[in-house]
């Protein structure tokens, strides 16, 4: 065949297309409808694994949503897509099972913008999340299942989806503006302000890595724009109608070897273009898509004019979402395409496929706003910070605080030597400081420790109990202002100096009542109380009112008195006339029945000699006090926690005073929830 091709060509190859026309004419009736259905079934077959290889992404498919910190670094966004870069899949397991893709979505609703990322079930928990605060440090995520980005209609309603696709105008080669001196999504986020109970939108912009053969398309293409050719199939066929020759000799002079002398302003144009593609080249490298909705839900019964009304509405803000990426117009921009089901394409999140974007381009349209202000948006708020790593673990000889969600997840504790300073737990409502004190007590519980806790809401006492081991059961003492039974007694006037116990109780009186105290009061008080602890037997604060009332018990009380002072001020009560008298006593008088009226108050403060040793509780006791502000009132649980601090102050300072060392001390802790309410001792 060879030698008579060298022989004759023009004969060989009327031989040789002789032969193939006998073949179609004997084979072709047969080989084409067998071409057709290989053909078929080619594409029927490679769209269901397509759909299968979907479905697995779908299946277990999770939703990250993402509180941004109060503080926002411009290269946040491109630091999160380039370590996502590393959920490239080997090149075998692309080409059976696909790329995994993400979604990341700006959902707005009438109460703001939430912005979160969609991760497919394969992506093995955990990854995408630490990705995330890495990025963005002190960033929180909350893991959920994946919902629909737009709601579903319910029942009786009808909703009305209007939305698009945006795809790159120009060839993908061409890079779009990803530098910009303000934050490129602020239109984005103003777009849809304004947003109706029943009306949300959403942004998605669904990307996955990219590498090898798509890559290698994406330079081919970039050859033929800066040859002056098509990239796009058509183009290619339609270049080949043209003659080559007027081709090559019509080429723009940009492209052309030593055009640069031609026109120097198209000459620097076309200069930038080629640097942009060739920057564009480097690095990682994205597929991406991006789809955008806007939703709203109606009555069933909805008339066809509110119908119109409610869809031009939505089509204008639909316009707005496109609208607002045109700031990243450059060498390359978006256009608008039609979805043709766009509520079924953003739930569905299928990516086929798509343009190819550089990290800083994606980071560029997906990532956290950076302006401060901007209203609506879920934040962190305190920004986080790992502990260090010397940071001590819980054991004998500390406390556990908790498991640390910034950095690597690790559990801290707090050790007993820096318990003894003063510990402090801020944080807003609900944030978890009751669980955190809860832990500590359980923890110093089950070391022995002493405890006194005082409590005036009541849910961390019940707690404790319910979780102290049954070890500790002789070593509770419980004061429960809601229990029917008889609580003990802890007098504020037995035992410990007389005149630092006197002290500690005139304080707390005044600090607790100091809009109502003046100093008459103040000397009133100190007076009697000391004159009680100078009787024989056991004072107790019930006895107050009759000492300053009853001139019976006062003459009896005030005989035995040796102190020149105190003589001279009952002297002096005593020559006061009855309204005098009443005058000087009713402002301490009216507290003191205020006080001792509620049974609780009377069983547990006055009612006799102190059932409880505070001395020992700290050497191992648990004392617990629950004091609601419902049950006692606010000024009444106050004052009952105030003296319950003092008591425990006295305690302390006793063991000083008798020249224990430091060491031979058994460590305590006096835990007080909402303590700005009873540090009312004097100082």
């Amino acid at each position: 065949m060879f030698e008579d091709y060298l022989r004759d060509p023009s004969g060989a190859l009327a031989t040789v297309l002789d032969r193939l026309r006998d073949l179609a004419l004997t084979h072709g009736p047969i080989a084409v409808p067998l071409l057709v259905a290989l053909a078929t079934l080619f594409v029927i077959g490679r769209r269901w694994w397509a759909r299968r290889c979907h479905e697995q992404l779908v299946a277990d498919a999770r939703q990250v949503t993402i509180l941004a910190p109060p503080v926002v670094d411009a290269a946040s966004g491109a630091a999160l897509w380039s370590n996502l870069v590393g959920l490239l899949r080997p090149g075998w397991r692309r080409a059976v099972t696909g790329q995994p893709h993400l979604a990341f979505e700006y959902v707005f609703s009438e109460a703001g913008v939430t912005i979160r990322l969609w991760v497919p079930g394969v992506i093995p928990p955990g990854l995408v999340e630490r990705a995330v605060e890495a990025a963005w440090p002190g960033a929180h995520t909350r893991v959920g299942p994946a919902e629909p980005p737009l709601p579903p209609a319910g029942q009786d309603q009808r909703r009305i989806v209007v939305g698009g696709e945006l795809r790159l105008a120009r060839p993908e080669a061409l890079p779009i503006r990803s530098a910009f001196d303000a934050d490129p999504i602020r239109a984005l986020l103003g777009a849809p302000v304004g947003l109706g109970r029943d009306e949300h939108a959403c942004v998605q912009v669904l990307a996955r890595p990219v590498t090898g053969r798509r890559v290698q398309r994406a330079r081919r293409a970039a050859r033929r724009v800066h040859n002056g050719t098509s990239s796009h199939m058509v183009g290619r066929l339609l270049d080949l109608l043209t003659p080559g020759p007027t081709r090559r000799r019509h080429r723009p002079a940009w492209t052309r070897t030593g055009a640069l002398h031609s026109d120097p302003q198209t000459s620097l144009e076309f200069s930038a273009h080629n640097r942009a593609i060739v920057t564009k080249q480097r690095g990682s490298q994205y597929e991406t898509v991006i789809r955008y909705a806007v939703a709203t839900l109606l009555p069933a019964n909805t008339t066809k004019e509110q119908l119109r009304q409610a869809r031009d509405v939505a089509r204008g803000r639909a316009h707005a979402l496109a609208a607002s990426f045109a700031s990243y117009t450059e060498h390359n921009h978006y256009t608008r395409h039609r979805l043709r089901d766009p509520g079924h394409a953003l739930g569905h999140r299928r990516l086929g496929r798509g343009d190819l974007l550089s990290v800083p381009e994606l980071a560029a349209l997906a990532h956290l706003p950076t302006d401060e202000a901007i209203p609506g948006i879920q934040r962190a708020g305190a920004r986080a910070v790992a502990p260090p790593p010397g940071v001590a673990v819980p054991g004998p000889e500390a406390k556990p605080i908790g498991v640390t969600d910034t950095g690597h997840h690790r559990p801290v504790a707090l050790r007993v030597p820096d318990a003894r300073h003063h510990l402090h737990v801020l944080g807003a409502t609900g944030s978890g400081k009751s669980t955190l004190l809860g832990t500590m007590i359980l923890a110093d519980a089950e070391a022995g420790r002493g405890i006194v806790l005082i409590d005036p809401k009541g849910d961390l006492v019940t707690d404790v109990l319910s979780r102290l081991p049954s070890t500790a059961a002789d070593r509770v003492v419980l004061f429960d202002a809601d229990s029917r039974s008889r609580p003990p007694c802890l007098n504020p006037l037995d035992g410990g100096d007389t005149d630092l116990t006197v002290d500690n109780l005139v304080s707390v009186f005044r600090r607790v009542y100091s809009a109502f105290w003046g100093p008459r009061t103040d000397d009133v008080m100190r007076a009697a109380c000391l004159t009680l602890r100078a009787q024989e037997g056991v004072a107790t604060l019930a006895d107050l009112p009759k000492l300053l009332a009853d001139d019976a018990f006062r003459t009896r009380v005030t005989a035995g008195i040796t102190d020149p002072v105190l003589r001279g001020f009952w002297s002096w009560y005593d020559e006061l006339t009855d309204s005098t008298r009443s005058q000087v006593i009713s402002p301490l008088m009216n507290k003191l029945r205020a006080f001792l009226l509620r049974p609780f108050v009377r069983d547990a403060i006055a009612a006799g000699p102190s059932t409880v040793d505070m001395s020992a509780v700290l050497d191992g006791g648990i004392c617990l006090v629950r004091i609601p502000k419902g049950s006692l009132g606010e000024e009444t649980t106050r004052l009952v926690g105030s003296l319950v601090v003092a008591r425990t102050w006295q305690a302390t300072t006793a063991r000083a005073r008798a020249r224990t060392p430091q060491r031979q001390r058994r460590d305590a802790s006096l835990v007080i929830d909402e303590c700005h309410n009873f540090l009312n001792r004097a100082a």
